[in-house]
C-alpha cells in the first residue's frame, strides 16, 4: 500500500518548504516593474554576488533567462549563436531564439561529457568579411551541468578554454546555468569562478535548489539595464514579486547544503539499478542528481510499461525512449524512497510476485 508519492521526474517538483511559506506569508513587497520591491533586490543583489557578476534580474523562468540573454548578446536580427546539439536551448525551449528574436541556432555536437570540442567551436564560428552571404556570429552558449547529458559538470578549465576562443573571436559567452549549483557541489569549485569566464548566465531557482518558481540572469550592469527592458516586452515584468523570490532567496540559503546529498542518493540510486538483471547504468557516469539508465534488449518489459508500472505503485518518472529512462533527484527524496523504488523497479523487470500475489510488470 503506497502512502506518499516518491517523484522522480525532475528537481522542478518539488513542493515549497513551510520555511519558504512562512517566507513568502511575511514577504516585505513593492513594484518590482519600477524596481523597488526590496525582496527580489535582496534576492538578485545575492545571486550577482555568488556568481561574481555586477548585476542580476529575476524571471519568470530558464526559458526567458536563456531567451533574453541570447537576445541581449544578439541584438541584431539575424544573427547566429553557437550551440550544442542537445542542449536546452536548442531542444526544449520552442526554438523562440529563432520565432521570437531571429537568432540562428549554429549547433556544434555535445559530446557524452557535455562538452563541445573546442577545434568544432571554432571552426563553427563564420568568417566576418563574408557576411553578406552568413549569418554573424555573435554568442556561444554552454549548459552546466548537462541535463541531456545525464547532469554531466563543465570544468573550470573547459570554460575558461572557451571563453578564451570567444574573447579571440569578439563574441559573447552565455552560460545556461539552471544546475550551476550542482556542478559547483559536485565539483568542489565556488560558481562565481565556475562562470568567471562568462558574459552572462541563467540560473534556476526550482531546480537543484528547490524553489517554487522563478530564474535569475546575472552579468554586466549595463547587459542586466537591457535584460530588464526586455523582460518587460516578453511580459516578464511583474508587480509583488517579493513574494515568490522570498521562497527564492531560503532556497539559496538552506538548500545548497543539500546538493551533496542529493548526488549520494542519485548515485546509490543507479548503483541499484545496475544491479538489476536487465538494466543497465553507467554508475561512474552519474556525477550530480541525473540518472538515465537503459532497459536491455530482452528484458521482459519497455520504459512506458515500467513507468506505467511504477506510477501505480506511487512513483513518477518519464520515459526518455522505449529503452530508457530518465530519474532526478532533489531534497525532497530520502534513502527509503530510493529503496522503495529499486524494490519496484525490481519486481517490475525480473517479475517477481508483488505484494497483491500478482506479478510486478505483466
Amino acid at each position: 500500500m503506497v502512502t506518499g508519492r516518491v517523484d522522480l521526474r525532475s528537481d522542478t517538483v518539488t513542493k515549497p518548504s513551510e520555511a519558504m511559506r512562512a517566507a513568502m506569508a511575511n514577504a516585505e513587497v513593492d513594484d518590482d516593474v519600477y524596481g523597488c520591491d526590496p525582496t527580489a533586490l535582496r534576492l538578485e543583489t545575492e545571486m550577482a554576488r555568488l556568481t561574481g557578476k555586477e548585476a542580476a534580474v529575476f524571471v519568470p523562468s530558464g526559458t526567458m533567462g536563456n531567451l533574453i540573454s541570447v537576445l541581449v548578446h544578439c541584438e541584431i536580427r539575424g544573427s547566429e549563436v553557437i550551440l550544442g546539439d542537445k542542449s536546452h536551448i536548442h531542444i526544449y525551449e520552442n526554438g523562440g531564439i529563432s520565432t521570437i528574436g531571429g537568432v540562428h541556432p549554429r549547433t556544434v555536437k555535445n559530446n557524452e561529457d557535455g562538452t563541445m570540442d573546442i577545434d568544432l567551436i571554432e571552426a563553427a564560428i563564420r568568417d566576418p568579411r563574408l557576411d553578406i552571404i552568413y549569418p554573424v556570429t555573435r554568442l556561444i552558449c554552454l549548459e552546466n551541468t548537462h541535463g541531456s547529458c545525464g547532469g554531466k559538470c563543465l570544468s573550470v578549465e573547459y570554460t575558461d578554454k572557451v571563453g578564451d576562443l570567444a574573447k579571440k573571436h569578439g563574441l559573447k559567452l552565455h552560460i545556461d546555468g539552471a544546475r550551476i549549483f550542482n556542478a559547483s557541489v559536485a565539483l568542489g569549485v565556488p560558481v562565481h569562478r565556475l562562470v568567471q569566464a562568462a558574459d552572462s548566465v541563467s540560473v534556476c531557482l526550482s531546480k537543484g535548489l528547490g524553489a517554487p518558481v522563478g530564474s535569475v540572469i546575472v552579468g554586466s550592469k549595463a547587459f542586466i539595464a537591457r535584460a530588464r527592458t526586455l523582460r518587460k516586452t516578453l511580459g516578464g515584468g511583474m508587480r509583488q514579486v517579493g513574494v515568490v523570490c522570498a521562497a527564492a532567496l531560503v532556497a539559496v540559503q538552506h538548500n545548497v547544503g543539500k546538493l551533496e546529498g542529493d548526488h549520494k542518493k542519485a548515485k546509490s540510486l543507479a548503483k541499484g539499478l545496475n544491479e538489476i538483471k536487465g538494466l543497465k547504468v553507467d554508475v561512474s557516469s552519474v556525477e550530480t542528481n541525473i540518472i538515465f539508465f537503459d532497459i536491455l534488449e530482452g528484458a521482459n518489459i519497455t520504459a512506458p510499461k515500467l513507468c506505467k508500472n511504477l506510477e501505480e505503485h506511487g512513483i513518477l518518472v518519464f520515459p526518455e525512449s522505449s529503452s530508457t529512462i530518465r530519474f532526478v533527484l532533489h531534497y525532497q527524496i530520502s534513502e527509503t524512497d530510493v529503496q522503495y523504488t529499486l524494490s519496484c523497479i525490481r519486481k517490475a523487470v525480473m517479475g517477481v510476485p508483488d505484494e497483491n500475489g500478482g506479478i510486478a510488470g505483466k
